[in-house]
């Protein structure tokens, strides 16, 4: 996936502050999302993903600062923009005593859509067996998938998904997964939050990552792991090695760290370092069976950027 070319930031959050009491969980958080991205936002729990997102629905009121979307600015009025707005919260909730396809029907109503989207939006995320069951019975992950498919309602261009995967077993992660890429194949522009960082790292053009109400980064996946210069790991399969890690190998420049397990070894190094490695490993003699390379993984860059962030505060 290639991130838009286009800069236009179709939602924008300026300086947003939320405070609840003692509490500052937003603290001068400025973002943007370009128009037809994937967009991956990211941080612990308590991170402020939630909050943020409210503010950008004008579900509640920032304290501070201002959140834009197609360039308006967003208040607790800003009602008609919502209903262009394909948005799932992060605990989905609907009435237990209507069923799946009078839930759907409903939210057409309200939205303005044609009812006759209901259906097929409902079988578009597997519920196609469920449609006359009653929401009460449904289990966390159909509710959820039921949330997605009334985000979808009206064919919005901007979606804004608040924990997208949570409740879903493998098979519903995939299928969200391939939904969210055929969405924004179609042209529209997605915000998802996630702990599922496989799926951030897959699906997003970019990514910004916030702990304690402040964003610490925003950049894509690849440049995330840069900035933190955080080195691919090599991985060298060795008949015999034993989980043992030769001699010499932590003296070569550009080498950080190696360790072996079984026959094979592991180092993280600079791309310079692996010839060196190779080189030093023939002169003992030992027969290389298999090497790869892994790149770093946004869990990799999160993983440190929080701990970083822990050791200053």
């Amino acid at each position: 996936m290639s991130a838009p070319q286009n800069e236009q930031a179709i939602i924008e959050t300026r300086n947003i502050s939320k405070r609840f009491k003692d509490l500052k969980a937003v603290n001068q958080l400025s973002m943007k999302v370009r128009k037809g991205e994937i967009y991956g936002f990211l941080g612990p729990n308590g991170a402020g993903k939630s909050t943020t997102i409210k503010m950008i629905m004008g579900l509640i009121h920032p304290t501070e600062g201002d959140a834009f979307v197609n360039g308006d600015k967003v208040s607790s009025d800003s009602v008609e923009f919502r209903k262009r707005v394909g948005y799932l919260p992060e605990r989905a909730s609907f009435y237990d005593n209507l069923n799946a396809l009078q839930t759907m029907r409903f939210f057409c109503e309200l939205k303005g859509a044609d009812v006759s989207t209901a259906r097929p939006l409902l079988e578009s995320v597997g519920l196609s067996e469920a449609t006359e069951r009653k929401v009460g019975t449904y289990s966390k992950g159909m509710v959820q998938l039921l949330g997605i498919a009334q985000a979808m309602i009206g064919n919005p261009s901007i979606y804004i998904l608040d924990e997208p995967m949570g409740g879903l077993d493998a098979r519903w992660v995939m299928v969200t997964r391939e939904k969210i890429r055929s969405l924004n194949d179609g042209g529209a522009t997605i915000v998802f939050s996630s702990h599922i960082l496989s799926e951030v790292q897959t699906l997003c053009d970019r990514v910004a990552i916030i702990d304690k109400g402040r964003l610490l980064v925003e950049d894509t996946v690849a440049n995330v792991g840069e900035h933190l210069q955080i080195k691919p790991r090599f991985e060298i399969f060795i008949p015999n090695l034993n989980g043992k890690v030769p001699d010499d190998i932590l003296g070569i420049d550009g080498v950080e760290s190696a360790e072996a397990i079984g026959d094979k070894l592991s180092v993280i190094c600079s791309a310079l370092a692996r010839s060196e490695i190779i080189v030093a490993l023939k002169g003992k003699g030992l027969v290389i069976r298999d090497l790869r390379t892994f790149e770093p993984s946004l869990e990799e860059a999160f993983i440190k950027l929080i701990s970083k962030e822990e050791k200053v505060s």
